[in-house]
């Protein structure tokens, strides 16, 4: 962007240079012709100071003065002297005192016909000017089709690829410094995606293999369930004895059964979030920056009051963009279940841990509900009728604790908090 504001600063300075070029031009051709008449009056008034009458002067060796009029000091009629001082037509006056011994004796006409600008100069010097301009447009136009519009539109076709589901093929980089950097974030994106449909075929494919391999053996107790059911139902067994081992199989098949579904859910759960989590060490107001440049505006467009409170620059422990994420969970979260009033973002630090509160107005869940908000896929009463899978808590959760932090919750009369810890 920095290399685009300087080409259109050039336009600007190329632009006052040719204004100031023609202007300057033109304004010199002027003054040459003001110069020319005033050479030449001077030379005049010198011959009529030295004692040369008005009428021997000679004014074929001029070439601008063409009439010299001289008006006494001692002439009273009105009309004499109202044509005295009536210019001609298409020609030029100027009135000069004329001192005779320090005593005005009368004024001296000068009648001159100015010469008509240069009008093929000045067409060239316009031309030129036009002509230099339109080759910076051109030049402009040409920059900007090579560097900003054609790597758009094959950004455009790489689009269009991929919302069809084409996650093949590489996409070509560029190297200007305007979609460069986007260009590669397109071609990143389009290679996560395709890794990221492969595992889910590759984890959906075993997932069906461990529903089906259960699937198979859960019918066994269900079978022997079904035989000593209908053994009792039937009365086949007389002996007590015999009844209570049948109803005892009976609870023991069922247990088993339970722990199928149990590994049913807890395979149909696993690796919802495999995300890959880059250890490292960030600045806390880098954080606050990247999640500030975007929700602040968020927050003022909805007219939320979002409060960040002062915070020492801590070096925390972690993944920057997973850190981003979880206030980018939280935020949403905010903006679906709470009552469009506050946020408030504090921070303060226990057992050289970074602790960080979010903490939001609206009416906080029930006790029972509380207990289960960071668990994958729940949703407590308050979303009915909103968009959302109940994973947005249970993520955040997974991210803290992926990067050796941890994320809790509060609840109180005004609202819910939640506290995320950095190490």
């Amino acid at each position: 962007m920095k290399k685009y504001n300087q080409v259109i600063l050039l336009s600007i300075v190329m632009y006052i240079i040719l204004a100031f070029f023609l202007g300057s031009s033109l304004i010199q051709m002027e003054n040459k012709r003001n110069q020319t008449y005033r050479v030449e009056s001077n030379r005049i008034m010198d011959k009529i100071n030295r004692g040369e009458a008005i009428q021997q002067i000679d004014l074929s060796t001029y070439t601008i003065v063409e009439d010299i009029q001289f008006l006494d000091n001692s002439i009273t009629d009105k009309q004499i002297i109202d044509s005295f001082f009536t210019e001609e037509n298409n020609k030029k006056s100027h009135y000069q005192p004329y001192y005779q011994h320090g005593e005005l004796v009368g004024y001296i006409k000068f009648s001159y016909q100015m010469p008509e600008l240069n009008i093929k100069q000045v067409f060239w010097y316009s031309q030129f000017s036009l002509c230099i301009l339109e080759l910076l447009i051109v030049g402009i136009l040409i920059y900007l089709k090579k560097n900003i519009i054609q790597p758009f539109v094959r950004l455009n076709s790489a689009a269009i690829e991929i919302s069809k589901g084409h996650l093949k093929g590489e996409i070509k980089e560029e190297k200007n410094r305007y979609l460069g950097r986007f260009m590669w974030g397109i071609s990143h994106l389009k290679d996560k995606l395709d890794i990221s449909r492969q595992r889910q075929l590759e984890m959906l494919k075993d997932k069906k293999t461990i529903l089906l391999s259960l699937s198979h053996d859960i019918k066994t107790p269900i079978n022997l369930i079904k035989l000593y059911s209908k053994a009792l139902e039937e009365k086949i067994y007389v002996k007590e004895e015999d009844q209570r081992h049948a109803m005892h199989q009976i609870r023991e098949k069922a247990g088993e059964i339970e722990n199928y579904v149990d590994e049913i859910i807890r395979s149909s759960r696993e690796d919802i979030l495999d995300v890959q989590i880059k250890q490292g060490e960030f600045y806390l107001s880098d954080l606050m920056n990247r999640v500030l440049a975007v929700y602040q505006e968020q927050c003022d467009l909805r007219q939320i009051e979002l409060t960040v409170q002062k915070f020492d620059n801590r070096l925390l422990k972690g993944d920057i963009e997973r850190s981003q994420e979880v206030f980018e969970n939280l935020f949403e979260n905010v903006f679906k279940y709470g009552d469009g009033r506050r946020i408030d973002l504090s921070f303060y630090e226990e057992d050289y841990c970074q602790l960080i509160r979010f903490f939001n107005t609206g009416n906080p869940v029930c006790d029972n509900e509380f207990n289960h908000i960071f668990e994958s896929f729940f949703r407590g009463s308050n979303s009915q009728g909103l968009k959302g899978n109940g994973l947005g808590l249970y993520i955040c959760r997974e991210y803290m604790r992926k990067m050796e932090g941890d994320i809790f919750a509060e609840k109180s009369q005004e609202g819910m908090a939640f506290i995320l810890v950095f190490r």
